[in-house]
């Protein structure tokens, strides 16, 4: 039986959660959210970098520095920009980050201009019943079809420009954070802001008790995940592990569950690795923890980001379970309690391979297996004995 680990602070967890979800922070404005983090990190006293844009990267000490490993959430949502000023006042929006307008309208927003901030609401191109009728149901669904109207007097474009208004302003969709007796979390942007969440209550539980990892271990806060790039630039060590830190969709088709922590085995860009995600298994079975097995399909993430960078890494997910996600999203706190659990487990785990330290071997001695090699090459599809081919051509 492995030796208990410290328990997360979920007062904390809550606490950090709900300061999160009030900063605005779409792809490309996260600059506040960036000192948020950096100021909870400072009061952990964990030693932390930014990257000229913002990204985080911190040092968890271990007893030794090589191999290390890195786990990585992100800071950024998704949001939209200012696409157009039409000629009646109303603004044409494009998408940051990849989601639907159907989530959009109706939205209460801030539109961040180089002046200061407007207030407004999006709103389908045929808002009101009582003018359009059923005409309203008739509409497609699409960003073309939406438009936000501001609240200040702006019946013209002119009026807009007047305010201040510009192309490419950001525009933050507001969070509606509920937090309810049940234990269920109701928000937008819990992608990714519950995954920082459980990281920051994660660090805490392991600064404040007596535990040193075996390991460095390196976490990240990445700003640009929601448009792919993520971690691309963040790793500068000698990582071999990285685990992501992301949304987990609860829905028909997919096994996550809100009351459980996912270990995601393949998303978009391929299957995770074979010996991380079982070592992330391994570790929720040993500390009872409840944990689901799931694909995500139409889905990328900062271990994505990573590998396409050319890192040499091992990768793997871990995701909090999440229903609606991208659109008026909920979990769970079990949910968010066993993805800390998890993430503390992992941190303070021995490296899944030692030997990765020198990656570069010649010898097959240290190379890994997935399974024993004989088990593998037992197939209900027998293949013929090679001397049984060549004998019958060579008679032929």
């Amino acid at each position: 039986m492995t030796a208990k680990i410290p328990e997360p602070d979920i007062q904390y967890l809550q606490k950090v959660l709900l300061e999160m979800l009030a900063i605005p922070s779409p792809t490309g404005f996260t600059d506040t959210i960036v000192r948020y983090v950096a100021e909870r990190l400072e009061e952990l006293g964990i030693p932390f970098e930014m990257t000229r844009r913002g990204t985080i990267r911190a040092t968890l000490k271990g007893k030794q520095n090589s191999p290390d490993r890195a786990v990585s959430a992100h800071l950024d949502t998704i949001g939209a920009s200012v696409r157009a000023v039409q000629d009646n006042g109303r603004l044409s929006l494009a998408p940051v980050g990849c989601w639907s307008s159907r989530f959009a309208e109706g939205s209460r927003v801030s539109v961040f201009t180089d002046n200061g901030v407007i207030r407004g609401s999006v709103l389908p191109l045929m808002a009101s019943g009582h003018a359009f009728n059923t005409a309203i149901d008739q509409m497609p669904v699409s960003w073309d079809h939406v438009e936000l109207r501001l609240d200040a007097y702006c019946a013209t474009r002119a009026d807009c420009e007047s305010l201040g208004v510009n192309i490419g302003d950001y525009v933050a969709f507001d969070p509606l954070p509920e937090f309810t007796d049940s234990g269920h979390i109701s928000a937008r942007h819990l992608d990714d802001k519950a995954g920082v969440a459980a990281l920051l209550a994660s660090l805490k539980a392991i600064v404040e008790s007596d535990y040193e990892p075996l390991i460095d271990c390196h976490p990240l806060f990445t700003i640009t995940e929601e448009t792919g790039s993520g971690a691309a630039a963040a790793l500068p060590w000698d990582v071999s592990e990285f685990v992501g830190i992301d949304i987990a969709p609860v829905a028909p088709g997919q096994h996550s569950s809100e009351h459980a922590v996912s270990v995601a085995m393949m998303d978009s860009g391929g299957p995770y690795d074979y010996h991380l995600s079982r070592h992330l298994l391994r570790l929720a079975d040993e500390n009872e923890l409840p944990v689901r097995r799931d694909l995500f399909r139409y889905y990328f993430s900062d271990a994505h980001s990573a590998v396409t960078a050319g890192h040499d890494i091992r990768t793997a997910l871990l995701a909090f379970g999440c229903d609606a996600t991208h659109g008026y999203e909920r979990t769970h706190i079990d949910s968010l309690s066993a993805l800390s659990r998890i993430l503390t487990a992992y941190m303070l785990s021995p490296p899944v391979f030692a030997s990765d330290a020198k990656p570069n071997n010649s010898s097959l001695e240290r190379f890994s297996h997935q399974l024993e090699h004989d088990a593998q090459m037992e197939s209900d599809t027998r293949v013929p004995a090679v001397e049984d081919v060549l004998g019958q051509k060579s008679s032929s």
